[in-house]
């Protein structure tokens, strides 16, 4: 299995390629990827896509994506995180204060706003801003995004603030998702739990009953 016994970086890069220049395009699958990686990851990522494939990530995004969806991307992409856990608990509030007047007190949404503090603020960052925002507002920061945005745009919000509140929740989701999968599309399955290999494993070594399954899955991809 070529995604298989690739490495992280490469299996990302892989992927994005083919969901990116495939017969079908599929923005969810290479929103999935870029979203729910850290900088450092990213950095690597966008490396390697550009060695093996010959063409730069950012322009092949830019080629498939339009307007806060794309914007979002490019910004999430380039700009370099901070990846440690200290905060600022000023600087939160005040995000918090922010995405509540670009969207709930406002009539329409401030899409600006939620692509600045989403591609700039790190992942501790983030999950403290959606604690804040409900503590403040009585009300989950997810929803708000479910309920002022849309599309693949949402996709990317979601996907970046539910990595930053639980990485392990959001990736065992995924693994529990493709499990529900099993023995209906195959080849949607391999290549969504591939798409996340990396980061499933270490949310199955942390959750024991997911562990063997994991595994079992490992040893038949490695042997196919």
């Amino acid at each position: 299995m070529l995604l298989w016994i690739l490495d992280p970086a490469g299996r990302d890069a892989t992927i994005l390629r083919e969901a990116l220049s495939g017969d079908i395009i599929d923005l969810t699958a290479a929103t999935e990827i870029i979203c729910s990686r850290t900088p450092s990851q990213l950095q690597i990522m966008k490396q390697t896509y550009h060695a093996k494939f010959g063409t730069y990530l950012e322009h092949d995004i830019g080629q498939c994506t339009t307007g806060d969806h794309q914007k979002l991307l490019l910004a999430y992409m380039g700009i370099p995180r901070y990846e440690g856990p200290e905060v600022d608990p000023t600087i939160v509030t005040h995000d918090a204060k922010d995405l509540y007047k670009a969207g709930e007190k406002k009539l329409g949404t401030d899409e600006k706003t939620f692509v600045r503090i989403f591609t700039e603020r790190s992942w501790t960052h983030l999950a403290s801003v959606a604690s804040a925002y409900h503590h403040m507002y009585n009300r989950s920061l997810e929803k708000v995004v479910k309920s002022e945005t849309s599309g693949n745009f949402e996709v990317a919000l979601l996907t970046i603030l539910r990595c930053a509140e639980n990485p392990a929740k959001y990736f065992a989701k995924v693994l529990r998702k493709a499990m529900k999968g099993m023995g209906t599309d195959d080849s949607t399955l391999i290549r969504e739990i591939t798409k996340h290999s990396s980061s499933l494993l270490s949310v199955a070594t942390r959750q024991p009953f997911l562990r063997p399954w994991y595994l079992a899955f490992h040893e038949t991809m490695t042997i196919s």
